[in-house]
């Protein structure tokens, strides 16, 4: 089946047909910056304008980093807060004409890498973390996904965790690779007493550069990088998508 996957972040959308029974994409991604302010009417007709773009006409599944309850979102994370209380999954279905459903980023990620990538055979507790603009989280345990965890917003000395450990905190600081990774083993030691991982997955755009500051990690779990890369949102909200529409 092949179904539109696109993920909504706070500095970019991007989307790409998906072969949910592969786990690929079947052409080149499409992205477009994330509109400022990224109101929901906004980010809608962006997310239409990759309909479009791939002339879709199917069923769509859609990230977004937020809690997300029945396709309405709970909280709003690097987008505006006039997304929360929205119905999303309604008003993305009414722009872009076409069958939506919509997940959390970190809960798209998850799905695909357990699907497809570094998760893939893993049983007991296995925690994903995207690492980008924020912190996307997503937990299994024995292959079943715990929704809506955005462990990205939990205290770490003083501050969300995400403003000291995401990509973009390594950027804006201008931290050294091994500096960064400090602040990331800090982080995922205090995801190991809280939940006692078996297996940690590290995954978004700065996966690719593992070899950078894997080194530096200290932790008990294991932790690998994702195998789907930057991709996983896509790719994991079209599997969610093709599993609802085949119920």
């Amino acid at each position: 089946m092949e179904v539109l996957g696109v993920d909504i972040g706070g500095s970019g959308i991007k989307g790409a047909p998906v072969d949910t029974v592969k786990g690929v994409m079947t052409t080149e991604r499409f992205r477009i910056p994330t509109p400022q302010p990224s109101a929901p009417e906004a980010v809608a007709e962006t997310v239409a304008e990759i309909a479009r773009h791939f002339d879709w006409q199917g069923p769509i599944g859609c990230t977004f980093p937020a809690i997300i309850k029945n396709g309405v979102m709970w909280s709003a994370a690097n987008v505006d807060d006039a997304w929360i209380g929205t119905d999303g999954r309604s008003l993305l279905a009414e722009k872009t004409g076409c069958p939506v459903n919509v997940l959390n980023d970190g809960d798209a990620a998850g799905i695909a890498e357990m699907r497809f990538g570094a998760g893939k055979g893993h049983d007991g507790v296995v925690m994903i973390f995207t690492l980008g603009t924020g912190i996307g989280s997503a937990i299994f345990v024995d292959g079943k996904l715990v929704p809506n965890t955005e462990l990205g917003h939990v205290e770490l000395q003083g501050k969300k965790a995400e403003r000291r450990v995401a990509d973009s905190a390594r950027k804006r600081k201008e931290l050294t690779w091994e500096k960064w990774a400090n602040r990331v083993s800090d982080y995922l030691k205090h995801m190991e007493a809280l939940f006692s991982p078996d297996l940690i997955i590290l995954g978004g755009g700065v996966a690719k550069k593992h070899d950078r500051f894997f080194q530096f990690l200290e932790t008990q779990a294991d932790v690998v990088p994702a195998r789907l890369l930057n991709d996983a949102g896509i790719v994991g909200a079209a599997i969610a998508a093709s599993e609802l529409s085949v119920k």
